[in-house]
C-alpha cells in the first residue's frame, strides 16, 4: 500500500494539490476566479440603498471592538472582519462579499425614537427599547460576555437605567444565551424583571440542545466554520451575521407567555402587539409591533437573505408555506410600519419599502414550496428537484432573497422532505449499503484508487468540481488514510467553498477542506450547559439518559426503578428491558428492583457533578462539603445554589431477585 501511494504522490508531485504547501489554504483556480467574475457581471453589486440602511443612525463604535470574558479569552473579536473592504478577491463570491461588508456595519444604531440596536458584535442582534422607567432588551445575544459588554457600551451612550424587560423572539440560543449578561435571575424571581417568549418556547429552546445536542454542535461548527481563520481564504462570515461568540450560554425560564395572535402588553409604559409564527424559523417564535411608535419587530421570520426550510446544523424541517402565509399576515396586520428590524441584518425604514420586503420574502418562501411540490407531483425526484434553478426574476433582483445562508438547493429539497420524506420511490435505494463498503465497491469498480483520483484530478482541472466531489468522496470514504485522496478532495472542496454564495456552504466546504489537511481542531462551542439541564422537565432528563444508554452492555438484562422527586411531589417508573430505559410519568411499580427518593436539586447534583449516589446521601447525612473541581461546582452552584443538607432521604435498594438486574 505504501509503495502505491509513493506512486501516486509521484505521478501527481507537481501539482499542488500534493506539495507540503497543499495543507494549507490554496489560490483560487482561474475556473473559480472566472466563476466569481460571473457573479459580479450579473448583478448590481454596488447597489447603494442597504449599504445607506446598514449605516443609518450610527450613534457609537465599541472600542476596539474586542469583547474578552473573566478569564482573559477572547469572546468577539471584530477586528477579525478588517479584511472585507473593497473588491472581492478571486477567492470569495463577490455576492457573498457583498452581503458580509453589509454584515460588517457594527456598532450602536438608532433605529427610531425610543428603539436602538447594537449590531455586529455578536452572530444576533440586540435591540433597546426605552420605557418609562428603564430598558426593554430584545435578544439578550448568544453568550453572557458578549451582551454584558454591549449592554454597558450603549447604556454609556444612552444613559444608565435598569432593564426592566427582556423578550425572546424565538427558541434558538443565539437569542437567549446571553441572558445572564444582561438581568440577575433574582430580580427576574423578585418581579422586578420580566421576560416575555412565545408559547412552547422553554420546551423548544432546551430540546433542541439536548437529545441530539451533541451531533447538532459538531454540525453547527461547520455551519458557522468555528475552526476557520477570517479571511480571504478562509471564513468570511454566515450570510445571516459573521460568526458565534464564544462565552458562557445561559437561560432564564419566561415569566410570561404569549400564545395567540393579538395579544398585547404594555411594558414598562411601552405597548406591545404580538403576531404569533409558530414553526416559521423556530418552532417556537413571534414578530411584534410597536404602536405608538410605528416600529415593527419582524424577529427572525423576516431577513434580508433566503433563510433556512432546512438547515445544515440538523433540526427538524420547516414548513415554507406556513412561514409565507406568516408574513402575509404581517402585510395586513400593520400596514402603518414606518421601520421594521430584525434579529439579525438592518432595519428598513418606509412603509412603502416595508411592504415591498415582506411581499418578497413572502413570495420567496411560497414560491420554494410551489415548486418542489409542483414537481413532486409530476414524479420528479429530491435531486431534480433541488437543480431546478429557475428563480423569478423580481426576487432575483433582491438581493434580500438571495442564498446567503438558507440555499434554493437545500430548501427545494427540504420541501420535498416535509412531504415525502427522504425516500426517492427508487426500489433500488430502499436499502443501500453503508458508505464505507459503497464506495470501497465503487472505487475497485473504477479500477482502483489511482484510477479513481486520476479521473478526480481531470474533473478538477476542468472546473467540474460537484463531479470532481463525488470521485474524492468515494475515494476517501473508500481509503481514509489515503494522503492523495484527502488532498485531492480538499483541493476540490476548497473551490466549491470560494464559489459558493452560501456563507454556510462555504463554511461546510471549507471546514471539510482544513480537516482533510489538518485534522480536526477543538473548538469552544457548546449549547449543553446548567441552565439547558435546569429547563429540561424530568421528562426529558430520562430520555436523555436513555439516548445515551450503552445498549450493548444492558443488553440482556432488566431493572425496574421507582424514582421519587419529594420536592416536585411526582414520581416515575423507569423500566430497563431490551436495552432500552422506558420512563413512565406517575406509574408506582408494584415491586421495584430499587427506589430512589431526593429532589430534583439533588438529582442535578448527580448527573452534572457526577457526584455517586452513595457519597450523595452520605454527604447529606453527615453535614459534609462533597469535593468537586471548580467546573464541577460551579455547574452544581448554578443549578442547586445553596443545596440543604436534609434533602436526600435514603436510598432503599432491595432486590427481589438474583440475576441481570443485580449487575
Amino acid at each position: 500500500m505504501k509503495i502505491r501511494h509513493t506512486l501516486v504522490l509521484a505521478a501527481l508531485g507537481a501539482l499542488p494539490i500534493v506539495q507540503a504547501q497543499a495543507h494549507e489554504p490554496q489560490p483560487a483556480t482561474p475556473a473559480t476566479a472566472q466563476a466569481n467574475r460571473a457573479v459580479a457581471a450579473a448583478y448590481d453589486l454596488a447597489s447603494p440603498q442597504d449599504f445607506e440602511d446598514a449605516a443609518r443612525g450610527l450613534v457609537a463604535t465599541l472600542p476596539g471592538g474586542v469583547i474578552r470574558d473573566a478569564q482573559g479569552n477572547i469572546a468577539w473579536d471584530g477586528g477579525q472582519f478588517a479584511f472585507i473592504r473593497g473588491a472581492a478577491p478571486g477567492s470569495v463570491n463577490p455576492s457573498l462579499w457583498r452581503q458580509e461588508q453589509l454584515n460588517n456595519q457594527a456598532g450602536l444604531f438608532k433605529v427610531a425614537d425610543g428603539i436602538w440596536q447594537v449590531r455586529g458584535y455578536d452572530l444576533a442582534n440586540m435591540t433597546l427599547v426605552q420605557g418609562k422607567t428603564g430598558w426593554i432588551v430584545i435578544d439578550p445575544l448568544l453568550t453572557a460576555e458578549t451582551a454584558r459588554a454591549t449592554l454597558a457600551f450603549a447604556m454609556q451612550q444612552l444613559g444608565q437605567k435598569p432593564v426592566v424587560a427582556v423578550i425572546y423572539t424565538h427558541s434558538h440560543v443565539d437569542h437567549f444565551g446571553g441572558v445572564r449578561g444582561v438581568v440577575d435571575e433574582a430580580d427576574v424571581r423578585a418581579g422586578k424583571v420580566s421576560i416575555i417568549a412565545p408559547e412552547g418556547f422553554m420546551e423548544h429552546a432546551v430540546a433542541e440542545n439536548v437529545l441530539a445536542g451533541n451531533a447538532m454542535t459538531r454540525r453547527a461548527q461547520y455551519q458557522f466554520g468555528t475552526p476557520l481563520a477570517f479571511g480571504e481564504r478562509g471564513a468570511v462570515g454566515s450570510g445571516l451575521g459573521k460568526t458565534v461568540s464564544v462565552g458562557s450560554m445561559g437561560l432564564i425560564p419566561p415569566t410570561d407567555t404569549v400564545r395567540q395572535t393579538g395579544e398585547e402588553r404594555v411594558v414598562d409604559g411601552v405597548r406591545i402587539q404580538f403576531l404569533m409564527a409558530n414553526g416559521s424559523e423556530a418552532p417556537a417564535e413571534f414578530a411584534f409591533y410597536f404602536p405608538d411608535l410605528k416600529a415593527l419587530c419582524l424577529s427572525e421570520v423576516v431577513t434580508a437573505n433566503m433563510h433556512n426550510i432546512y438547515t445544515i446544523r440538523g433540526a427538524q424541517m420547516r414548513d415554507a408555506l406556513g412561514w409565507s402565509k406568516y408574513i402575509n399576515r404581517m402585510i395586513d396586520a400593520f400596514p402603518q410600519a414606518q421601520v421594521a428590524f430584525r434579529s439579525h441584518h438592518w432595519p428598513v425604514w418606509g412603509a412603502d419599502r416595508i411592504r415591498q420586503h415582506l411581499a418578497h420574502q413572502r413570495d420567496a418562501y411560497r414560491f420554494i414550496h410551489d415548486q418542489a411540490v409542483g414537481l413532486l407531483n409530476q414524479g420528479r425526484k429530491m435531486d431534480d428537484i433541488a437543480n431546478a434553478t429557475f428563480f423569478p426574476q423580481g426576487l432575483k433582483n433582491d438581493f434580500s432573497t438571495h442564498g446567503y445562508y438558507g440555499t434554493l438547493s437545500h430548501n427545494l429539497r427540504a420541501v420535498y422532505n416535509f412531504y415525502l420524506g427522504y425516500y426517492d420511490a427508487n426500489p433500488a435505494t430502499l436499502d443501500p449499503l453503508p458508505v464505507a463498503e459503497s464506495s470501497q465497491r465503487y472505487v475497485k469498480a473504477m479500477g482502483g484508487i489511482d484510477a479513481v483520483l486520476k479521473q478526480a484530478r481531470t474533473a478538477f482541472d476542468a472546473g467540474d468540481y460537484r463531479w470532481a466531489a463525488v470521485l474524492g468522496n468515494h475515494a476517501v470514504m473508500a481509503e481514509p488514510g489515503n494522503e492523495a485522496a484527502r488532498m485531492q478532495q480538499a483541493a476540490t472542496l476548497e473551490q466549491m467553498g470560494y464559489q459558493a454564495e452560501s456563507g454556510v456552504w462555504r463554511n461546510a466546504y471549507l471546514t471539510g477542506a482544513q480537516e482533510l489537511r489538518q485534522g480536526t481542531k477543538p473548538v469552544r462551542l457548546s449549547t449543553q450547559g446548567p441552565d439547558m439541564v435546569r429547563g429540561m422537565t424530568l421528562e426529558m432528563i430520562f430520555d436523555f439518559l436513555a439516548v445515551r444508554l450503552d445498549r450493548q452492555k444492558v443488553d440482556g438484562l432488566t431493572l425496574a426503578t421507582q424514582v421519587n422527586f419529594t420536592d416536585a411531589n411526582e414520581t416515575y417508573a423507569l423500566e430497563l428491558s431490551n436495552a432500552v430505559l422506558n420512563n413512565t410519568k406517575g406509574r408506582q411499580l408494584s415491586h421495584p428492583d430499587a427506589t430512589l427518593s431526593l429532589t430534583r436539586a439533588a438529582f442535578f447534583k448527580m448527573l452534572l457533578a457526577k457526584v455517586p449516589l452513595p457519597k450523595l446521601i452520605e454527604a447529606g447525612r453527615d453535614r459534609a462539603r462533597i469535593k468537586l473541581n471548580q467546573q464541577q461546582k460551579q455547574a452544581v452552584d448554578a443549578v442547586a445554589p445553596n443545596l440543604p443538607t436534609e434533602e436526600v432521604t435514603p436510598f432503599l435498594l432491595t432486590p427481589k431477585h438474583a440475576g441481570p438486574a443485580q449487575r
